[in-house]
């Protein structure tokens, strides 16, 4: 008899706790902090909360979702982030949704505590009209393209620019101009979109956006602090994102690890067990729960980037190496985790140095892969190829150049390190890839004036996608001198050749072209940027003959 009282008291006891939790949970009041809602801009909302919690970026503890129904019936879930709490049992917490599609939503907000709703608001509506001034954001489409929400094929055209300045520099020649302070997001994106380029590749780590860092950043841009992600890193990241939608440009943003330092708050763990352990899974989980809500709205997130260079990360203990298997299905799971949260659907991508590992390329809800070649350029062409033919993916070179080694001088090589900048450029575009090759060592390219050279590249690639509308064919040409180089392709009703003669004498050559071909209505000096009209008229067996390249030079001749 004692016993069934003490139960019935305990189950009370634990009933009256649930309600009491559960009826304090609940949302306040929203409200639409936009003048109103557009297609392809960002929205924002703000919610009031009467709710208690631990850690509101836990969503073991607590989430705010906003629950969407399209206009053409598309059930959308975007997840809610705190902005800041205002007193006792009570926060304020932000929805950013950037509508995809025009025409009738449904929409209401869902808020859970641990696990279980707690309270559930009512349906409401709101329309948008549709615009023709922007485009959305990237997903896949072939080989050679991305593509907008609205269809408009797109190209990518840019360099690594992965952070900015630190405070302490490790190179041994460039230390000065690495801890220059003019290397910033604010100086570096607009020269950039002035240059041509429309595409970048940054990194989150301890120095650059140290979301998940407290302290010991290497640079003065951030404040220590025990919140538990950074609020200078996030007032950093929002400036970035506005910053590239302003310019028209699309970031590869590289999520890495994060941090796994009890030090910054985090579950602590060895770099092996951060691929296996639950709990570190869950902690990753809760990050870009985090990440998604507050940027993931913005067309600037060109793709969202696992990690940088895997195989170098699975290799920091060179004699014993974490098991290949154990990173491939940490992919596999967080990949389709990222698909299942972002309700835009960005692009999602990781890389690796030169090391393979089994079935990495070949995971379903990674989007494109990619890798990264130094002082091979040759091997671009070629390996965007041969990866996209074997894993039937898009592939990308995230990072090339003639040198890896930042102790070395290269002013030694300056010459070389300028050909290669621009022969990765042209082999890329005339090569079945998304995004151009993306260069290395952005400060030492922009002191010697090199990336303006990304303007003589868009030139070529604009005139590509208005001919073919974002259609591209590999066809054969064939130069019968040996020591000129030749790739080609073909954009509607438009050949395009690209011609170079690496030798220091000027060369002639003989061209043929797999098909017809009509009058060569110009050419184009890579180097200076000048157009040329030859009325050279192709022969039956559509060869041109004594096509002349200076030396260290090249040109397109376009049919």
């Amino acid at each position: 008899m004692k016993s069934i009282k003490f139960f019935c008291v305990i189950a009370f006891t634990l009933a009256f706790t649930l309600n009491n939790v559960f009826g304090r949970n609940k949302i306040k009041d929203y409200s639409l902090l936009t003048s109103g809602v557009r297609q392809y801009e960002k929205a924002s909302w703000k919610i009031d909360l009467k709710a208690d919690f631990n850690n509101p970026y836990l969503q073991q503890d607590i989430t705010l979702d906003m629950v969407f129904t399209s206009p053409s019936g598309k059930n959308l879930v975007l997840p809610c982030y705190i902005e800041e709490t205002t007193g006792k049992h009570k926060s304020v917490w932000k929805a950013r949704f950037l509508p995809q599609e025009s025409g009738n939503y449904q929409f209401h907000f869902v808020l859970k505590s641990n696990g279980k709703q707690t309270d559930k608001t009512r349906t409401e509506t709101f329309s948008v009209p549709p615009t023709k001034d922007k485009k959305g954001i990237l997903h896949k489409n072939d080989f050679w393209t991305f593509k907008y929400d609205d269809g408009t094929a797109y190209r990518g055209l840019g360099e690594n620019i992965c952070w900015e300045s630190r405070d302490n520099d490790d190179s041994k020649f460039f230390k000065v101009l690495h801890e220059d302070k003019k290397y910033n997001y604010e100086q570096m994106l607009p020269a950039l979109a002035h240059h041509g380029g429309d595409y970048f590749r940054t990194w989150i780590c301890s120095w650059n956006l140290p979301l998940d860092w407290k302290s010991g950043f290497n640079n003065s841009r951030y404040t220590a602090s025990d919140e538990y992600f950074n609020p200078s890193a996030i007032a950093k990241m929002d400036r970035l994102v506005n910053l590239s939608d302003s310019l028209g440009l699309h970031m590869m943003l590289t999520l890495g690890e994060g941090t796994h330092d009890e030090r910054n708050g985090r579950f602590a763990t060895s770099t092996r067990d951060f691929f296996v352990n639950p709990q570190a899974k869950a902690q990753y989980k809760n990050r870009l729960r985090f990440i998604v809500a507050r940027w993931g709205y913005s067309p600037a997130i060109g793709a969202w980037e696992f990690f940088n260079e895997i195989d170098n990360i699975q290799f920091r203990n060179k004699e014993n190496p974490i098991n290949p298997a154990d990173i491939v299905q940490w992919h596999d799971e967080m990949s389709a985790y990222l698909a299942e949260l972002d309700p835009y659907n960005h692009l999602i991508t990781t890389s690796i140095s030169h090391r393979d590992l089994a079935g990495l390329n070949s995971i379903k809800n990674i989007d494109f892969n990619q890798k990264h070649i130094y002082k091979n350029n040759h091997a671009l062409p070629t390996t965007i190829v041969d990866y996209s033919q074997r894993f039937q993916k898009p592939y990308v070179i995230g990072e090339f150049g003639y040198e890896y080694d930042w102790q070395k001088n290269f002013d030694l090589f300056a010459d070389e390190m300028d050909s290669d900048y621009k022969r990765g450029l042209w082999y890329g575009l005339f090569s079945p890839t998304p995004i151009l090759p993306l260069s290395w060592w952005w400060e030492y390219f922009d002191k010697r004036g090199t990336d303006a050279y990304l303007a003589r590249v868009r030139v070529i690639l604009d005139e590509m996608m208005n001919a073919g509308k974002g259609e591209f064919e590999k066809i054969n040409a064939l130069a019968n001198n040996p020591e000129i180089e030749v790739y080609s392709v073909k954009c509607g009703e438009k050949t395009f050749v690209y011609l170079y003669n690496p030798t220091a004498v000027t060369k002639a050559t003989d061209l043929s072209v797999d098909h017809q071909l009509p009058t060569v209505s110009r050419v184009y000096d890579c180097e200076t940027g000048t157009w040329s009209d030859l009325n050279i008229k192709a022969s039956d067996n559509n060869k041109i003959q004594k096509v002349e390249v200076k030396a260290h030079s090249d040109i397109v001749m376009v049919f």
